[in-house]
């Protein structure tokens, strides 16, 4: 059914809360997402002023408005707002651009209505006397905008429950904290920014108390939003932290890692550091964007068989994944840099293999029980969650709908598995195969194809135009 922003309109009106119940709705309201009710009631009590209404675009960052929180609640809350349409037709650096059907120079970047998701709405701790609620972009019709990172998700998910099953879904990411400011100017060492750790601090548990710092107030904000994480850790390359949070809904899991990525940047550079989610930020050192994902019929997890082995379901999964994740990967891997992510023997995969708990393998296999799970790791900390998550639910329909079998599994370093297919090695070559496979335009359709492959055209276009700062160090006194 489309979300209009009539949908709205049959929510109760409360009054304002006694006294007696105002401390209750204060500390409910710090650990729990927010109801349009509670919405009101803090802010009659003069907790909340501000509503920021955010449009996840197409790289996975939130673009939108603040609003005064009466007249959201007057206004928008129940008729929704107007944003321009570009925000979901542009590339990262916000650059009105040819050659999208949704929006265009041709067509004058018109607007588009964005309906707040009242079930998103939840306090930002980071911010004073802040809430934010997840928008969803509709055309004149109040029909979803299909090629909107949300929309798309759910289109995938419609897809899987006709046959019954139910996507739950964690994430983990990983992420690089920098000492310093960053800017074009200061760039990355030597002379500018430094890691905030100097050491490889893998399952290191004596960070520097700057450090453990970040974390507190990190983990205290995502709390306080809902949100509390699974696990923080410092991983290898220095400066580099892991987030996990627990499985939850595929569209809530996405929606609250690009809640978790707002409050981890506001929060660096409060503390005088920046945190980068960049898929290689540095040479020879990558940072990845994990989906666990498992599957459920009724409630009743059937990726384990009773034994705990996996189940021909879960098979079919695993070669869907396998064989549409190449055709996919503009979805997951959406720059140039992102496959630069991709090297031998550094916990990114390099080929198209699956084993259980076999961390070189694309897909690997792990848990036990009922927790057993499919891991996909292809995904850097670029990747827009919503649609890494979408194209393996494409895969795994097309596994399943076809009844396939996956090869055998890799039992030993998947890296040197030179019979499994190459992950792609280049966005062009992924482009290319995304916009020509059989396999992406039944599972999104054409016109969703197209302006994916727009966007990635864009990103190839901007690399092959520009000189970078490596080709003047290894060129300039040298050509």
């Amino acid at each position: 059914m489309a979300i209009t922003p009539r949908s709205f309109s049959q929510l109760p009106r409360l009054s304002a809360p006694s006294a007696a119940t105002a401390g209750t709705r204060r500390k409910r309201a710090f650990r729990e997402k927010l109801s349009l009710s509670d919405l009101r009631d803090a802010v009659d009590m003069d907790l909340v002023d501000t509503v920021l209404l955010a449009l996840p675009n197409l790289q996975g960052q939130l673009k939108g408005k603040r609003y005064g929180a009466r007249h959201f609640l007057d206004k928008v809350a129940l008729d929704g707002a107007d944003m321009c349409a570009y925000l979901l037709a542009t590339d990262v650096e916000m650059s009105p651009r040819h050659g999208f059907d949704l929006t265009s120079w041709d067509s004058g970047f018109e607007d588009s209505g964005v309906v707040p998701d009242l079930s998103t709405l939840r306090l930002v701790p980071w911010m004073p006397r802040t809430v934010l609620v997840l928008g969803d972009a509709v055309d004149a019709a109040d029909a979803p905008v299909e090629v909107s990172p949300r929309a798309v998700l759910r289109t995938q998910l419609t897809r899987l429950a006709a046959h019954g099953l139910h996507a739950q879904v964690g994430l983990e990411t990983e992420f690089l904290l920098y000492q310093g400011t960053y800017s074009p100017t200061t760039g990355l060492r030597p002379g500018g920014l430094v890691p905030a750790a100097e050491l490889n601090l893998d399952y290191g548990l004596d960070h520097a108390p700057g450090l453990d710092r970040y974390f507190r107030r990190l983990q205290t904000a995502l709390a306080g939003a809902g949100m509390p994480v699974e696990a923080v850790k410092t991983e290898s390359a220095p400066g580099q932290v892991e987030v996990t949070f627990p499985h939850s809904g595929a569209l809530t899991a996405c929606d609250q890692h690009l809640v978790f990525k707002h409050a981890a940047r506001t929060l660096a550079a409060r503390a005088g550091m920046t945190a980068t989610f960049m898929a290689a930020p540095e040479t020879g050192i990558g940072s990845g964007l994990h989906l666990h994902l498992s599957l459920t019929r009724s409630g009743t997890p059937i990726l384990p068989t009773p034994d705990g082995e996996l189940s021909t379901i879960g098979k079919n999964a695993v070669a869907g994944l396998l064989e549409a994740l190449p055709e996919l990967a503009p979805l997951y891997a959406p720059n140039v840099n992102s496959y630069k992510r991709y090297l031998g023997e550094a916990f990114a995969p390099t080929r198209m293999a699956w084993g259980l708990d076999n961390r070189t393998c694309a897909v690997r296999v792990v848990g036990h029980g009922d927790s057993l799970r499919l891991e996909v790791r292809l995904g850097g900390a670029d990747a827009n969650p919503y649609l890494l998550a979408a194209a393996a639910v494409a895969g795994i329909v097309h596994g399943i709908a076809n009844n396939l079998v996956p090869p055998r599994q890799c039992v030993s370093n998947a890296f040197e598995a030179s019979e499994a297919p190459l992950v792609p090695l280049t966005l062009e070559q992924a482009r290319s195969a995304f916009r020509h496979s059989p396999i992406t335009r039944e599972a999104f359709g054409e016109d969703l194809v197209e302006h994916y492959a727009q966007l990635a055209q864009i990103e190839i276009d901007h690399q092959r135009h520009t000189v970078t700062d490596a080709e003047q160090a290894r060129w300039l006194t040298r050509a």
